[in-house]
């Protein structure tokens, strides 16, 4: 099969993908949503019966190709970006989205008896279910939630709802729940578009938001009668209880050790590394400077210190007597992540992250991962990617089942977007 190049991704595309996506990408100028969506059941799902006869032959020679069990997955999501992000304007879209998602979800349903005249159906059928079960489909769905909800939240979502719905809430996910490796780089541009649009609203609710609560309590000293009168110029942007988002914000930008905040705290260790000499000494203090009296004397003394020497001993131990440098930190600092949250979608397991969140709590547990993200900001994509793991690990559970991640989600929400942002929330103490 002559293939042509694709600098970008390291992946090569037949003269029959092109011809496929071209011919979609001209459709979705002139066909109603409806009319794409009986094409791209007729083309993929039946397999027969496509009034384009040319069409129908590429995708059988993409199907007879021996590269096809890898390269599948790849050109039928692509198909489905190239509808969706043509129909990412239409106020129908959401409805349009959902009936082409739907194709998909009933493909579980479907039998191979019905293809037994046919080993070419047979094998289309085989690839169809394995790409409803993959990866590229599952950020597919991340991605129409995100699309569908891109007018905001007006109403509390429903608990028995998939954790995968609560997509839209958290932009520092989407580049990890929305993107692969071979997201084209039009549909990159279009994903960090909606991130920068839905984190600009966030910062700016939050900061009216707070600001319209601290008003209303500062009346209330005077009357409560009159505090009560002041209507929310809009609700609450998270998930959290008021009570829950304030103790968050005065965790994360007031003062949390004496006269200190956590940005205090990270400048004085930033300052105070450039004079370290030896990497053993900087895991010495690092471990000095994350065991604060935030995670509670006896929760730290029965176990946690301990974990937490023993797992910084065992990092590049190697280089303990080596000079100090970024290198080392960025390295300790990235698997001290992978140490409390989660190291892989692999290694997913996060029994330190559990127990953190049941001794201390999702604010302080936040509390803890940003001071280390604090002195290393280049660390940040990486704790993000750390939760997009965890999110994907548990975005089939209903939303009442993982409670406390939605807590922690919501925590960190707050976290970046109070140390990281673009609005000044200091007038929280």
């Amino acid at each position: 099969m002559n293939k042509s190049f694709v600098s970008r991704y390291s992946r090569f595309i037949s003269p029959e993908e092109q011809q496929l996506y071209d011919h979609l990408i001209e459709q979705v100028e002139v066909e109603s949503p409806s009319e794409l969506i009986e094409r791209i059941r007729l083309l993929f799902i039946e397999g027969s019966g496509y009034p384009d006869r040319q069409i129908a032959q590429a995708l059988e020679k993409i199907l007879n190709h021996k590269e096809v069990e890898e390269d599948f997955n790849f050109i039928l999501n692509r198909c489905c970006y190239i509808l969706i992000n043509g129909w990412h304007t239409l106020p129908s879209r959401k409805e349009a989205i959902y009936k082409l998602l739907k194709l998909f979800d009933k493909l579980a349903e479907k039998t191979f008896s019905s293809y037994n005249h046919s080993r070419r159906l047979k094998r289309q059928n085989e690839l169809m279910q394995k790409f409803a079960q993959s990866e590229q489909y599952s950020a597919l769905k991340r991605f129409a939630e995100v699309l569908c909800q891109s007018q905001g939240f007006n109403s509390p979502p429903l608990l028995t709802q998939p954790l995968r719905t609560l997509i839209p809430r958290y932009p520092y996910l989407y580049t990890h729940c929305l993107l692969s490796d071979y997201s084209s780089y039009e549909h990159q541009q279009m994903i960090r578009h909606i991130q920068a649009q839905k984190q600009r609203k966030f910062e700016l609710d939050l900061s009216r938001y707070s600001a319209h609560q601290l008003r209303r309590l500062e009346v209330a000293r005077v009357s409560i009668e009159d505090a009560k009168k002041i209507k929310s110029p809009l609700p609450n942007p998270t998930l959290l209880s008021n009570r829950e988002l304030f103790d968050a914000l005065k965790q994360y930008v007031g003062k949390v050790e004496g006269s200190d905040t956590y940005r205090d705290m990270a400048k004085r260790f930033i300052s105070h590394s450039n004079s370290i000499q030896t990497f053993r000494e900087f895991k010495d203090d690092f471990y000095e400077y994350l065991n604060t009296s935030s995670l509670g004397s006896a929760y730290s003394k029965r176990q946690f210190n301990d974990k937490l020497y023993k797992q910084l001993q065992i990092i590049i131990p190697h280089s303990d007597d080596e000079p100090f440098n970024e290198f080392l930190l960025l390295r300790t600092c990235s698997q001290m992540l992978n140490f409390l949250v989660v190291e892989s979608p692999q290694k997913p397991n996060h029994f330190v992250f559990i127990d953190l969140i049941s001794n201390i709590g999702p604010t302080f547990t936040v509390g803890l991962l940003l001071k280390i993200v604090l002195i290393c900001r280049k660390v940040r994509p990486y704790l993000e990617k750390r939760f997009s793991i965890l999110f994907n690990h548990y975005e089939s559970s209903s939303q009442d089942a993982v409670v406390w991640l939605i807590k922690v989600l919501e925590n960190l929400n707050i976290a970046l977007t109070s140390n990281f942002g673009r609005i000044d929330l200091s007038f929280i103490h």
